[in-house]
Formats: C-alpha cells, sequence, structure tokens
C-alpha cells in the first residue's frame, strides 16, 4: 500500500508563488500517472496538471502558461510550482497517484488560499 502526502500549500497575495509537493511512500513500486486536482467549496473538482512517467505533461486552461508540472521518478514525487497566482486558484489541491498495478491513491489535499 502507498501513502501520499501533499504539502507546500498556503496563504499568498495574488501576483505570488508556491510549490505543491507530493510524495509517495510505502511499497516500492512503478508510479506511472502523478496528477494534480483542486476543488473550491461547492464547486466541482478540476484536473489542473497531469503527468506520465514518460514526461507528457497537459494543463486546464486557465493555468496554462503560469502553471508547472514537474516530477522525480526516482523519489516517486511530484511538484507543482504555481506562478502569477490569482484569488480564482484559491482551494484544495489534491495529489493524484496510479502505480504499476494500475491502482488509484489519492492524498489528503493541501489548501491553498489566494488574496487580493
Amino acid at each position: 500500500q502507498l501513502e501520499v502526502v501533499e504539502s507546500g500549500g498556503g496563504l499568498v497575495h495574488a501576483g505570488g508563488s508556491l510549490r505543491l509537493s507530493c510524495v509517495v511512500s510505502g511499497t516500492i513500486l512503478t508510479i506511472y500517472n502523478m496528477n494534480w486536482y483542486r476543488q473550491a467549496p461547492g464547486k466541482q473538482r478540476e484536473l489542473v496538471a497531469s503527468s506520465t512517467r514518460g514526461g507528457d505533461t497537459n494543463y486546464e486552461d486557465s493555468v496554462k502558461g503560469r502553471f508547472t508540472i514537474s516530477r522525480d521518478n526516482a523519489k516517486n514525487t511530484v511538484y507543482l510550482q504555481m506562478s502569477s497566482l490569482k484569488p480564482d486558484d484559491t482551494a484544495i489541491y489534491s495529489c493524484y497517484v496510479t502505480d504499476f498495478y494500475r491502482r488509484e491513491y489519492w492524498g489528503q489535499g493541501t489548501q491553498v488560499t489566494v488574496f487580493s
């Protein structure tokens, strides 16, 4: 079994930056997909950024050019570098991971709050 833990959230002024981290620990397995989702209160959860083990990345339209997803496969860690943050980016950000056996894992989430 895997444990998925996010960190790096916080309170930041509009225009600022944050770097989120997601560390996968436990049973040593090959990790394939590592994605970031976010959900604000009363709103639908949405996919923010995705990554494959081979390096393919995709972004939700509203974050293109501002967010960058990256990963360190040797450490089973994925990052989300967020810049030019807007109040609309305020949400709980959660890490989603799939392994060699196509099992799915979620982290507990980390709160990001952007104020004007």
